[in-house]
Formats: C-alpha cells, structure tokens, sequence
C-alpha cells in the first residue's frame, strides 16, 4: 500500500500505464464470468470482476472508497439478516473494509503518520471514550450485544474518525466531503417532499415517505439538521472564490429547510435553535461558560426530580396518553405531558434511574438497556405503546452512557463531548486561514446539534448521525492545525 504521502496527496499512487496484458486478462476474466453466470443461472457471478477490480482499487488507493462510503451515508438502508443481526446496506461493510485497510496502511506507514492529528488532545478524549466502551463489555450483563457493541464502535471510529483524521487534512478536502454527503442527502429530502406531498404532508403518514434510506423520521431529520451548518459553509466558499454559480445555495436553504420542518422532529427545530445561538456565542468565545451553565442546569434538574421521588408527580394518565394525527396537536400535547412518545421515554427513563444503583461503576454494559429494562419500570408510567414492539432505545444517549457504562462512562463521554467543544472553540480564535477556520465553525455546530439531539434521542451510534459527528470532529483537528502556504507551511 501506499505512503501517507502518496494517499493524501493529489497525484493516484502507483498511478502509470498498466502492461496492456493486464486489461486483456480483466476483459476475458469478465466475459467468462458473464458468461458462467447466464450458463448456470448464477448472475451474480458476473459481478466478481467489479469486485475484484473495488478490492484490487482499494489496496492501491482506498480515498475513492472512502469517498463512496461518505456518499452512501443518507442512501443506506437498514435490514435485519438470519439469526435477527441488524447491518446497514452498504455503509457497515464499507466501514469495516475501510478499517481493514487503515489498519495494513498503519502498520507499514505508521511512522509518517502525523502526530499532531492522531495525537491530538481531542483524539486522546475520543480514544478515552472507546477504551472505557471496552472495558465495560468484560463486566457486560450480556456479553455479546455487549462484544457487538463494541466491534462497531471500533470500526465506526476507524471509517469515520481515523480514516478522514488521514485524509481530509486541507479546506479543499472539507469540501469534497461537504459534495459527498450534500448531493445524495439532497435527493433524499427531495424525494421525501415529493412523496409527503402526495399525501398532503399529512403528520401521520410522514413514515411512509422516507424509505427505504431512513428507518424512522429522528434519523432523518437528525441527519438533516446535523449537516445545515455545511449549507452554509458551502455558501461562504462559493462566494468566497467569487464563483458566479454561489447563488443555487440560497435556492437549496429553503428546501432544506422545508424538509426539517416535514420531518415533524421537536428536537430538530430545538437543535437548529440552539446552533444559530452558539454561533454568536462562539463567535463571542463565550461557549465554554455557556456549556458550564448548561451542565449545572441539566444536573439542578436531575436533582430536583430524584430528590423525594419527586418524578412520581409526573405520572401520565394512561387513558389521555395517546399518539396524535396533527403536529400541532403534538406540540400541544408535549407540554401538557399526555404525548405518548414523550411519556415512553419518562417510562424508560425511570427505568433507567432504578438500574444505575445496581451497576454504577461499570453500568450493565455496552447495549444492554433494551434487555435489561423491564424490570426496572414504573407502571403508573406505562404508556400504550410500552411493549416496545419495534425494540426502540431508551431515547438519551446520556442516561444510556450512565446505564450501560457506569458513573465513570458519563462522565469520560462528556468530557469527550464537552472537551472537544472547549479546545475547538479555542483553535477557532486562533486559526488565521478563513476556509479552516469557517470550516471549524461548521464542525462545531453540527456537533451540537447531535449534543442537543442525544438529550432526547440515542442516534450517536447510527450510520447517519453518529457518522457524522465523527466526521465532524476529523475536520476540527485537522482544520484546527492546518497551515496554508501563505504561512510557510
């Protein structure tokens, strides 16, 4: 395999005329696979020579796959294998593939690895975090979900984190990632308005519109609303290399937002808000105490409910507790606690709250909630989807850090999330080049909208918004330490 230097630069490793004998034994390899497949009614032997050609294009350059795999985020699907095994089409098999191959690369190029990316302090909180996910899964309830947790954890870091720590390492690279995700992304939302529209945007039939590249609409709309500060990034670029074509962007804002709004998503809308506030907070290098505050007010809450069983006064009435057909009913109905999906996770939170004293140190391991959960609730909780047929999470990434991984796992991941926030505020003042530094401030804010999202969703370890963040804080590091050439560098 190719150097470091080789792959992320601009010229294709290895790259030259191959011997012509090579290109004639791959055309008679794929006529006689064509052939073998319609002679034995086996067709799908006529793919081998692609896929010998995708292993073979890997091994001399995985950039191309890597780039596919960015592409292929919004348009996966989830399907469930034999044996009840979950697995996202294609994206989880790219994945792992691409962290074969970071592996191989790293053993034999290690040394040229940059020291600064893949040592950088908030790479450190990140390996922090995966270190204690690992440790967690030898004292797990259920060891395998717990050892299946942890494999993707591992090769979703590797595929989205490392992997582009190595690659996306110039604001011309950022901008090749934006494209990647932006285009097909686009097409789904597209897509998904045409469709809704057909139903006449009706709030209970939004479901059927997003299949099959969403599962359900917090994924959607948190892949959405996860990549809308890139709109805006990709704006500034446009404008900033004077391109006369800059104006589509303000044609694609309000159809992107158009679909954050079908998506009838509460915490979308509230994240998008929070984002435009720590903007001018960022800007202001007032995040940090900000954070802090936010923090001590998420902590006062908790106490309060704890504190005499306080909680149990917000017991819902079972028979008023009902799902609605109209958004605006909902948003009604959130606040006057008698919506159905936000007392399920009241439901399950409680649970969640009567499990951690059982386990606080090392927590019920890594995936464990769903398995474990039933016999921790609270019936005067119980709702009418309670059941849990569809076999959704707890619906907070926080409270299922603290389930699954103990008092000491919540504290690690918020120092993993909170930390990065610290360090890239302050790379974001310091950093002179303005396309790096714009680029931070992208990243920045995609990360908390998922920081706001985790609060009443658990999509960080999903191939559309968990991949992003990942994605999002790779180009901080690098962002955070490029250089331009007007500097010397």
């Amino acid at each position: 395999m190719p150097p470091v230097s080789d792959i992320a630069g601009p010229g294709v490793p290895g790259s030259g005329s191959y011997p012509l004998r090579v290109f004639y034994a791959y055309a008679v390899l794929s006529l006689g696979s064509l052939a073998l497949g319609i002679g034995m009614e086996r067709y799908y032997l006529a793919g081998l020579p692609v896929l010998l050609w995708v292993m073979a294009q890997a091994f001399l350059d995985f950039r191309p796959l890597f780039w596919l795999l960015l592409a292929t985020i919004p348009l996966s699907t989830n399907i469930t294998l034999p044996g009840g095994f979950g697995t996202d089409l294609p994206t989880e098999p790219l994945a792992i593939g691409l962290t074969g191959l970071l592996v191989l690369h790293a053993a034999r190029h290690w040394p040229s690895y940059r020291a600064g990316a893949f040592g950088h302090p908030i790479a450190w909180l990140l390996y922090l975090h995966v270190g204690w996910i690992l440790f967690t899964t030898l004292f797990s309830a259920i060891p395998l979900v717990s050892v299946k947790f942890s494999l993707a954890k591992l090769w979703y870091v590797g595929a989205y984190f490392l992997v582009p720590l190595l690659l996306i390492d110039s604001p011309r690279r950022v901008k090749v990632m934006v494209h990647c995700i932006l285009w097909p992304l686009l097409f789904v939302a597209v897509q998904t308005l045409v469709r809704h529209a057909a139903y006449g945007f009706s709030f209970a039939m939004q479901y059927k519109t997003m299949h099959p590249f969403m599962s359900e609409h917090v994924s959607y709309a948190g892949s959405l609303a996860t990549f809308t500060p890139w709109l805006f990034y990709l704006r500034w670029w446009l404008r900033e290399k004077g391109l006369s074509t800059w104006w589509w962007s303000f044609l694609l804002l309000p159809v992107w937002l158009a679909a954050v709004y079908f998506s009838f998503t509460r915490a979308a809308f509230v994240a998008l808000a929070l984002a435009s506030g720590a903007y001018l907070l960022i800007r202001w290098n007032l995040l940090r105490p900000a954070l802090v505050l936010a923090l001590a007010g998420a902590l006062g809450l908790a106490v309060y409910f704890v504190r005499n069983d306080r909680y149990l006064e917000y017991a819902p009435n079972f028979d008023s507790t009902i799902s609605h057909e109209r958004f605006d009913n909902l948003i009604s109905a959130t606040y006057k606690l008698e919506d159905i999906s936000t007392m399920e996770r009241f439901y399950r939170w409680v649970a969640a709250g009567h499990m951690v004293p059982y386990r606080p140190y090392t927590g019920w391991g890594p995936g464990n909630f769903l398995d474990n959960y039933r016999g921790y609730t609270v019936n005067s909780f119980r709702t009418y989807v309670s059941d849990n047929e569809g076999r959704s999470g707890i619906h907070s990434y926080y409270l299922m850090t603290l389930v699954e991984q103990g008092y000491p796992g919540l504290i690690i991941f918020l120092l993993y999330a909170f930390g990065a926030l610290f360090i890239a505020e302050r790379m974001y003042h310091r950093q002179s080049d303005p396309a790096a530094r714009h680029a931070i401030m992208a990243a920045m804010l995609a990360m908390l909208v998922v920081d706001a999202f985790n609060i009443l969703n658990d999509q960080m370890e999903t191939d559309k918004v968990g991949a992003q963040y990942l994605l999002n804080l790779a180009v901080l590091i690098n962002m955070g330490i490029f250089r331009s050439r007007s500097e010397g560098v």
